[in-house]
């Protein structure tokens, strides 16, 4: 008997990745303090009873702040692979489903995007229009176009040789059937672990961009600038410093977990 063997990559990703979303949903609702609200008295307050996670240079609350932040994480990195998703899938089912001279115009074009590094586009594009929420979510969205489009066009190469595809167009199936009921649906997997990883990777293009102070501008907290204000004090607070990198740490974690184990689940149903 073939003993059944457990997605720990799954299972711990998913639950990183709860615990996240959790804190981020209570946030919107409750925090400990106000976030913003600066009590010099209690400045750079160790972790106590009061200040579970410490205070940061100005006397607030830092779990306070990183449970807002995460709503600034959330909002990035969804809208971010929002853009990328749906720029990804009609550029990569375009080229995978038409093939010849379309498919060849819209690679070469998205070879020409992948030249240029993503984060490099984004301190360009953040630099020329100034920084701000919707700027560093377009800044890092575009740049992930390619990497969705390929893997998109790669999955309609690949299905759309089907027998069952070739049958229902045989059968007289509209375009816009095929895709939405036959080849769609055979990418869907694949599309989600990208969706995954890239979430990750727009998380640290974030926290750089605001780590130099081209993301998200004050009074909103982010991750990144939190862990730029924290840097003169690594010394004399280490737990500012650590419990925004420790959050950092996790997220990234988690969703390259999730990432790995969808994919895991995906092969086994394969085998």
């Amino acid at each position: 008997m073939k003993r059944k063997q457990h997605n720990y990559n799954l299972i711990i990703g998913a639950t990183i990745v709860s615990i996240l979303i959790l804190m981020m949903l209570i946030s919107f609702f409750y925090t400990p303090h106000n976030p913003n609200e600066m009590i010099t008295a209690d400045r750079l307050h160790p972790p106590s009873a009061k200040y579970l996670f410490g205070t940061d240079n100005f006397g607030r609350d830092i779990l306070s702040r990183m449970m807002q932040a995460t709503q600034t994480v959330f909002q990035v990195g969804i809208s971010s692979i929002a853009i990328g998703l749906i720029g990804g899938l009609l550029v990569g089912s375009l080229a995978g489903y038409c093939g010849g001279w379309v498919d060849e115009l819209l690679m070469r074009v998205m070879d020409a995007m992948l030249a240029i590094p993503g984060i490099l586009f984004a301190i360009m594009l953040v630099s020329i229009f100034d920084p701000s929420l919707t700027n560093t979510i377009l800044a890092l969205g575009i740049p992930r176009i390619p990497s969705f489009a390929r893997i998109v066009r790669s999955g309609f190469l690949q299905v759309k040789e089907f027998d069952f595809v070739k049958s229902s167009k045989i059968k007289g199936a509209s375009h816009w059937h095929i895709i939405r009921h036959h080849i769609l649906p055979n990418i869907t997997t694949q599309i989600i672990v990208i969706t995954s990883l890239s979430f990750s990777t727009i998380v640290l293009s974030e926290a750089g961009l605001s780590f130099l102070g081209l993301g998200v501008q004050p009074p909103d907290p982010s991750w990144g600038r939190m862990l730029s204000e924290a840097k003169p004090y690594l010394i004399n607070a280490p737990w500012y410093i650590i419990s925004v990198g420790i959050s950092i740490t996790l997220l990234v974690f988690g969703f390259n977990l999730l990432g790995d184990g969808i994919r895991k689940m995906q092969d086994k149903r394969r085998d």
